[in-house]
């Protein structure tokens, strides 16, 4: 009979992670994690104490899976970088979204996270009122797109297919704006929903840009 590992803290968050992302927040029960493990739900406690930590564990779990933003780039690179790096693990773990930011008590990854992200912005030069209006701009985009990217009804590679099925459902003539959107845009080659997330985080950072520079002294040269 193969020996069973034993049970750890370790074990614990990563089986609710894998919950989580089968059935979202909901599916997350201490009589399905016990399920999962193939233990009693009493030997979870010797872990967890309770649904709250183990809450608090899968979330600082998901912030230690996004790139802290690089200390060797310019603060645009780095926020673009960390940006992307939030967009593809919240893909990969869509309950998250809802609960990144709700932890009473975050994790030491959760910490860190903040903390580079804020050095970043400070390091460029942002007083801390910018870096505030600054990081809370970043994430609604990235936690908005990342919602509204998970809900769509189609994958990428079935658009063209989705969109013709939509628009033969519309009476002739009645929502002309749409369909000439989706005929001379969507439907066009090589379209990607995706790509729009670039287009809107480069708008943010040239609209940061140019709050920081406003915010900047000007340089006296004697």
């Amino acid at each position: 009979m193969p020996q069973q590992v034993p049970l750890s803290r370790a074990r614990v968050l990563e089986a609710a992670v894998a919950l989580a992302d089968e059935g979202g927040v909901g599916a997350l029960t201490i009589r399905a994690l016990a399920a999962r493990l193939g233990v009693k739900p009493m030997s979870l406690y010797h872990h967890v104490p309770h649904k709250e930590a183990i809450l608090d564990g899968i979330v600082d779990a998901v912030f230690a899976e996004i790139d802290l933003p690089p200390d060797d780039a310019d603060w645009r690179s780095a926020l673009r970088h960390r940006a992307h790096s939030a967009r593809a693990v919240l893909a990969r773990h869509p309950w998250a979204t809802a609960v990144l930011d709700s932890r009473a008590h975050p994790g030491p990854a959760t910490l860190r996270h903040h903390d580079a992200v804020l050095g970043v912005l400070r390091r460029g030069g942002f007083p801390y009122d910018l870096a505030a209006h600054a990081y809370s701009l970043l994430d609604s985009y990235v936690y908005g797109f990342a919602l509204t990217e998970a809900a769509l009804p189609f994958a990428p590679q079935d658009v063209e297919e989705a969109v013709g099925e939509f628009l033969t459902g519309f009476p002739a003539g009645e929502y002309p704006h749409l369909v000439a959107f989706a005929e001379q845009h969507v439907l066009r080659p090589g379209y990607e929903y995706g790509a729009e997330f670039d287009y809107g985080l480069e708008l943010i950072l040239d609209g940061l840009a140019a709050r920081l520079a406003a915010a900047t002294p000007p340089t006296v040269t004697p």
